[in-house]
């Protein structure tokens, strides 16, 4: 039996673990089309900080770590899939034939139609390529500036911050982590980051970026003189224009774009595996083709919460689906129990959460506690007597059994009034609730705290 796993990211290399585990004799190959060793992205914050050095993000750190388990590594991106045929195109002219295949390709930035988004000093964040490019520009007192405040802006600008930038941010939204948070709460983060001495401008959009070096009005003696008498500004050597919605033009030596991801399925196009936001999956994570499964950042699953299916981004869920894709490659029937939206950030050490339908549901309920001079934000929502979301910031009492009370969709019968009148009885509503009821385990040891 031949197994390939397209995506050597952590859901790609643990899906390949387990079926060595479980299968010793098959054989494996695991693409990645990258030409360093399998990696975390979610490491590379850490390596801009300066925590860890390169080898730090590998995901396994012995160098014979695959050739060990007999886990074929093919540098090489798939162009085309033919799910009929069993076979893969590959972008150096070849193609791989198997018989079970796992789509765990992940995700891709965002590209934004932005004039000059392609120029030099403009960089994503999410490769170990684009890590070294910024480690490069984002010296001390350099001047950069983000597009892009949501989950993961957030975690580079905590990256960029630790490194004495002096940083700017652009959010289209109406606030930071508009994703995650309410205008409250979002605006919370904002003055949080503000009060760091981080430049946020939200509601704003980049227009156009372009070389200061060759702005005509500056160029030459009449462009130093013009900066003399104050008509204009004498621009940095290599320096970079950032045209802003809101009519300021920010200057900047590193432009960063994190406007956020997309799964990366397009290579998909035409196989027959039916896409919608990611790859759709049913319980077992296998797609509508026998024997093509899909895990991670590309796999669409149900959400128990919504019961609706998603994309969840995020490693916890990536490494489970691998786990459960994994097993029924090999003949062993497993489901996944579903999965969640999960988010836990920390922006310059204000930590901020939030579990599930946090906007809240039509006809449901709202318990919203706020205290802005403590910088603590709590909002719960509920559906009946089940608590389906919440986000918080700044308060960071019983994260877990926040989470654990919305995964678990635990009946609260009167605690739910309660919780509405005050909503710190999280802990006491789960003493009384979720454990009577075996919903929920995970938070158990909060008890203890």
């Amino acid at each position: 039996m031949h197994h390939v796993i397209l995506g050597a990211g952590p859901a790609g290399v643990i899906a390949a673990e387990t079926i060595r585990k479980n299968a010793p004799a098959d054989v494996i190959t695991l693409i990645g089309d990258e030409p360093d060793a399998p990696y975390s992205r979610m490491a590379i914050p850490y390596l801009l900080i300066g925590n860890i050095d390169e080898s730090g993000t590998y995901l396994r750190k012995s160098a014979s770590h695959f050739d060990d388990l007999r886990i074929k590594q093919v540098k090489s991106k798939v162009t085309r899939v033919d799910a009929a045929g069993k076979t893969l195109q590959l972008d150096d002219g070849g193609s791989i034939s198997f018989d079970k295949l796992l789509i765990a390709t992940g995700s891709h930035p965002v590209r934004p139609p932005i004039e000059g988004i392609d120029l030099p000093g403009v960089h994503p964040c999410w490769t170990l390529e684009d890590a070294r490019a910024i480690q490069a520009l984002a010296k001390p007192g350099a001047r950069v500036l983000q597009m892009g405040a949501g989950f993961i802006g957030c975690i580079i600008m905590e990256a960029l911050a630790a490194r004495g930038v002096k940083l700017s941010v652009v959010e289209m939204g109406d606030r930071m982590v508009p994703r995650m948070m309410g205008p409250v709460a979002g605006g919370m983060i904002r003055d949080w980051c503000q009060a760091k001495g981080v430049q946020v401008f939200t509601g704003t959009r980049v227009e156009a970026i372009s070389s200061a070096s060759q702005s005509g009005a500056e160029k030459g003696l009449l462009g130093k003189l013009a900066a003399a008498v104050g008509l204009v500004s004498e621009k940095s050597e290599g320096a970079l224009q950032v045209r802003l919605s809101n009519g300021q033009t920010v200057e900047a030596d590193l432009v960063i774009s994190a406007t956020g991801v997309r799964p990366a399925i397009g290579f998909l196009e035409g196989s027959g595996i039916t896409c919608l936001q990611g790859v759709l999956t049913d319980e077992h994570l296998q797609t509508n083709v026998p024997g093509i499964y899909a895990a991670g950042d590309c796999a669409e699953a149900l959400d128990l919460v919504s019961g609706k299916t998603i994309v969840s981004a995020i490693q916890p869920n990536a490494a489970e689906q691998a786990r459960v894709a994994a097993l029924n490659m090999v003949g062993q029937k497993t489901s996944l129990k579903g999965v969640t939206q999960i988010n836990v950030l920390d922006t310059l050490g204000l930590i901020s959460t939030s579990f599930g339908l946090w906007e809240g549901v039509s006809g449901g309920q709202t318990a919203v506690l706020t205290d802005q001079a403590a910088g603590r934000h709590l909002s719960l929502q509920f559906k009946d007597d089940v608590m389906v979301g919440c986000n918080s910031v700044g308060w960071t009492d019983h994260v877990g059994v926040m989470r654990g009370l919305v995964e678990g969709q635990v009946h609260l019968g009167d605690w739910k009034d309660r919780l509405l009148h005050d909503p710190t009885q999280l802990m006491s509503a789960y003493l009384d609730c979720a454990q009577g009821q075996g919903r929920w385990s995970g938070a158990a040891d909060e008890r203890r705290r």
